[in-house]
């Protein structure tokens, strides 16, 4: 064989047309009786049955009609015909079993058995988790973060030891709870979004789950939250044992015969990769999906906020998308006539005879009569006759007095200038007393938060590991990161206290 040549095994021999042809049996006009039948062999499965004869499936057939109402009897199907349509689509195998035999003829006949074939069993199992899914498996797991805080501290101390089948199995679990975390979000957040599509067709859907979204909802994001630093600082941890030494450990108690070494080594380190990309990125300014995750879970939150009101109101109005229609329908039934139902129509959608059809080229000889209108080229049309049917330089059609209303932009503009001065004034002060004795009145306190917000515009992703500054009306704001430190600012309405931080005010050489 050459060295380019690969060995089929499994799934390989399935091309992708064989592939596609799996789910014929989904299409095709008796797909009830084919699905009954295929889940007539994965009981049998369950029960560690894996062979099966058309008496055994018939058998299985009987126990589930028994069980649900909707299974057809076997006495009601065609089984060889059904079982051979499986095999030729591929879904099922069939071998013969002369054992089975009682007589010599039987014996000569053989007796075919039948079994799922691993590319099969694989489509039949999509489609019954397809069948299965209901609004009960969209769910956010909370509960998984300490466990995943526990694996990485075991998967460090594995590592450490030398436990190259610990580190295995610590970090293929990892690998796994991190995929079923983000196959679950996708799913939620996606059932979310049918949730707020539909919430007008069956708003009492969403009334009935509200409380228990919202509770979800902030649930998983209160541990998110709590969990986020720790399981970075685990990540940092476990790289401090050796992420070489962890890479080759977990490489060589893999189990995949058909994959080369090489190719194990750099399938785990991908895998490492993206786990450290989903808790821990390497750089600051990398946000990692965990902090996505986060941010896409609070404007969940907001759009099942929203979704409430929207549907609250029109509740307690009466006027929904719904009852629009119901009304709308109502009136096209109590028309009197055909002529006044297409008036009717025109009026709620907005369309009309068309406008153009009456407009002539510029040269009409340039364009032969005899050419269709299909071959022609467009019309060129004003935008005046598109959007009011008038022709453009009309009489009626000319542009109306601009009202500047120079009165009401002069109140507005010394308005703007006396808090600029009012602002320039408490920004003086400010800086002459600074923040420690100095209690902000209205001015100061509304100059504060501008500057504090212009900080917090300039401050790069991630948490603020260096001072930012932010300048405005003459003075520069400064803040610094200082764990220990809680900046505390009097106002007439209170006091203002920031964690972590400390807050300076300077005057700035020039003005800005």
């Amino acid at each position: 064989m050459s060295g380019q040549a690969k060995s089929s095994f499994g799934l390989d021999d399935f091309g992708l047309d064989d592939r596609m042809r799996l789910f014929t049996y989904v299409t095709t006009e008796n797909r009830t009786a084919y699905l009954w039948v295929l889940r007539a062999f994965d009981a049998a499965r369950d029960n560690y049955h894996v062979l099966l004869h058309t008496a055994d499936v018939a058998s299985s057939l009987t126990v589930l009609a028994a069980a649900h109402q909707d299974c057809p009897p076997p006495d009601d199907l065609e089984l060889p015909r059904l079982l051979d349509a499986l095999v030729e689509w591929g879904v099922l195998d069939r071998a013969q079993d002369g054992t089975r035999a009682a007589t010599l003829a039987e014996y000569r006949n053989r007796h075919s058995v039948y079994q799922f074939t691993e590319a099969g069993y694989r489509a039949h199992r999509a489609v019954e988790s397809v069948l299965s899914a209901s609004l009960d498996d969209s769910n956010l797991s909370r509960l998984v973060f300490a466990d995943l805080l526990a694996d990485l501290a075991a998967l460090a101390e594995a590592n450490r030891n030398g436990d190259a089948e610990e580190v295995y199995r610590k970090l293929g679990r990892l690998d796994r709870a991190l995929a079923d975390v983000a196959e679950r979000a996708a799913r939620f957040y996606h059932m979310l979004g049918d949730l707020r599509r539909t919430n007008d067709v069956r708003p009492e859907v969403f009334l009935a789950h509200k409380d228990a979204l919202l509770g979800h909802l902030r649930d998983f994001h209160d541990e998110l939250q709590r969990y986020s630093p720790r399981l970075k600082e685990a990540v940092d941890v476990v790289e401090s044992t050796g992420l070489n030494r962890l890479i080759e450990a977990a490489a060589e108690a893999d189990e995949r015969i058909f994959r080369t070494p090489a190719e194990r080594l750099e399938d785990w380190r991908r895998r490492w990769t993206g786990l450290r990309s989903w808790l821990a990125p390497p750089g600051v300014d990398q946000v990692s999906e965990a902090d996505r995750l986060a941010d896409a879970t609070i404007g969940a939150i907001g759009d099942v906020l929203a979704l409430l009101r929207r549907v609250t109101e029109a509740r307690r109005g009466g006027v929904s998308r719904e009852s629009q229609l119901r009304h709308l329908a109502a009136w096209f039934t109590g028309v009197g006539n055909e002529a006044a139902a297409h008036a009717l129509f025109d009026a709620t959608f907005g369309l009309g005879a068309p406008r153009h059809v009456g407009v002539a080229y510029p040269d009409p000889e340039a364009i032969p009569t005899r050419r269709s209108w299909w071959d022609a080229p467009a019309v060129e049309l004003s935008r005046t006759l598109v959007e009011t049917g008038r022709e453009p330089g009309s009489r009626n059609n000319l542009p109306a007095r601009l009202d500047r209303a120079e009165s009401g932009r002069a109140r507005l503009r010394e308005a703007q200038l006396a808090e600029e001065r009012r602002l320039h004034h408490a920004a003086r002060s400010l800086s002459e007393t600074g923040l420690e004795e100095h209690i902000l009145d209205e001015a100061g306190t509304a100059l504060l938060l501008r500057l504090l917000d212009r900080v917090l515009a300039n401050r790069p992703s991630g948490p603020i590991r260096v001072p930012v500054v932010a300048s405005a009306f003459g003075v520069r704001l400064q803040l610094t990161p200082k764990p220990d430190t809680v900046a505390t600012v009097s106002t007439t309405h209170g006091t203002l206290r920031i964690d972590g931080f400390a807050l300076t005010v300077t005057p700035m050489d020039g003005r800005q």
